[in-house]
């Protein structure tokens, strides 16, 4: 069985990163673990290079931690002023030997109410707790699947972006 260390102890990454790996790679066993490691940027990160620093960095915070383990993911969402929108996201980085493959979510825009709290420097789980009446929705379906009733959920929107970041694994006879 290969082990996969989560960079965050967040029940939707963790849950996320094992169905991506299980996804690509079918015929294998993967047990995978969270451990809370620091970004090294904002708790709200505001650009797109900023939110793949964040996942970069979790990455590879969490190999020099776990470094016995096979793969190590820095999942990391972020947003993004564009075309008058704010814009929430999500970099996803997987590392393993002298790999790295990098994948982002869709993105999607934010609906005013969320924005202006954001804006205000609030991270985006809590501005959806606030504007919706919840508690702690980035470990649930997060504000993904707040505003799409559940059609995707925080789980399946991250589950995508680890397929794609295993790109590079699942090619190795390419060159990334």
């Amino acid at each position: 069985m290969k082990t996969i260390i989560v960079a965050s102890t967040n029940p939707v990454k963790i849950a996320a990163a094992r169905a991506g790996f299980a996804a690509m790679f079918p015929g294998e066993a993967f047990d995978a673990r969270g451990l809370s490691v620091p970004s090294g940027v904002s708790d709200q990160p505001m650009s797109d290079e900023e939110t793949l620093a964040g996942a970069f960095n979790r990455a590879r915070a969490v190999r020099v931690q776990q470094p016995d383990a096979d793969f190590w993911a820095g999942i990391e969402g972020g947003c993004e002023e564009k075309h008058g929108d704010l814009w929430a996201f999500a970099w996803v980085v997987v590392l393993a030997g002298d790999r790295a493959g990098k994948s982002r979510t869709a993105a999607f825009t934010l609906p005013h109410e969320i924005a202006a709290l954001v804006r205000q420097g609030v991270e985006l789980g809590e501005a959806d707790d606030r504007v919706f009446g919840r508690s702690n929705s980035k470990q649930d379906n997060g504000a993904v699947g707040i505003l799409t009733a559940d059609v995707i959920d925080r789980a399946r929107y991250y589950e995508h972006a680890v397929a794609l970041a295993l790109v590079p694994f699942k090619n190795l006879a390419l060159t990334f």
